[in-house]
């Protein structure tokens, strides 16, 4: 019969290779029939992210995620199962929509927005991105890909990673605090790991000057929601990620001064989806020709 597949769209059980079976779940309600035979589960890309499922699945052998994350697949995932994530996928979109909320802070589009429903012509001159320097802090695939859309902009660029890259000019966390006040923005693009939890708090937040603007794509928990409260406006901040999330509606950064939102929805633009579905295809190939998958997550046991 040949080893079952979990995939996300009818477009990757079309391309299944010869050998393999499958069957469609998108995320939405249950998933059809049994799933203790499905050995390779993409789990489909969205809010629930149905990690929950891989405890019905007792013949599992892979689980390949559609997000770059993949903390929230730990807990969940059996001794020998092998983990790939969804590394570059959401490059070109998370890039795309953070450099959106950098041109809107600076140009002050949402002010303008609110203008027009009232129909108010209330003009005034607002900061550029031109002539800013913005300060990348998670600088891997999303961070390289904000960076490429920046550089038509004449920003001056500044970046940071975990660790220094002397040959790439990417500084490592360790000089974020000296960075911080020379950044007009800082636009958060790293993973929530527990070493980056809380990684912009009050005394980083205090390092910025007047005005300064904190865009985050990354993950909410980067960015501590209290100290960026009490800084009431001093700081500016362009948020896709919140802590927590989703923002219950009652949750005072709604109002805040100076803070605008989105509603974590970066990475999932149009161009996502094919890039997706093409890299499920490209699994798929690879696992039934006995190849190496790509993005395996190394994993300490």
């Amino acid at each position: 019969m040949g080893d079952r597949v979990l995939v996300p769209w009818e477009e990757n059980l079309r391309n299944l290779p010869a050998g393999l079976r499958g069957g469609v779940y998108d995320g939405a309600g249950e998933p059809i029939g049994d799933l203790a035979d499905v050995v390779f589960y993409v789990v489909p890309y969205g809010r629930t992210q149905r990690v929950d499922l891989i405890e019905r699945m007792p013949r599992l052998r892979v689980v390949q995620l559609l997000t770059a994350g993949y903390e929230h697949a730990l807990e969940v995932l059996p001794a020998g199962v092998t983990l790939a994530n969804g590394r570059g996928l959401h490059d070109a979109s998370t890039a795309e929509h953070a450099l959106a909320l950098m041109l809107a802070a600076q140009r002050e589009l949402p002010r303008w927005a609110a203008d027009q429903k009232e129909r108010a012509w209330r003009p005034h001159y607002t900061r550029s991105l031109a002539g800013s320097r913005v300060l990348i802090v998670g600088y891997g695939s999303i961070g390289a890909a904000i960076e490429e859309r920046l550089a038509p902009h004449e920003c001056e660029i500044l970046r940071v990673a975990r660790n220094p890259r002397p040959d790439m000019d990417v500084h490592g966390v360790a000089d974020l605090h000296r960075l911080l006040p020379r950044a007009d923005i800082v636009v958060l693009a790293a993973p929530h790991t527990p070493q980056t939890e809380g990684l912009i708090g009050a005394p980083e937040l205090a390092l910025l000057t007047d005005g300064a603007l904190v865009v985050n794509v990354g993950r909410g928990p980067l960015l501590d929601t209290t100290a960026l409260l009490a800084e009431e406006g001093r700081i500016r901040a362009a948020l896709d990620v919140t802590d927590p999330e989703p923002l219950p509606a009652d949750h005072p950064l709604w109002d805040a001064p100076g803070v605008d939102i989105t509603p974590h929805v970066a990475g999932g633009s149009a161009t996502f989806y094919p890039r997706a579905s093409r890299f499920v295809d490209s699994q798929l190939r690879r696992w039934a020709a006995g190849e190496p998958l790509e993005n395996v997550v190394p994993l300490r046991r």
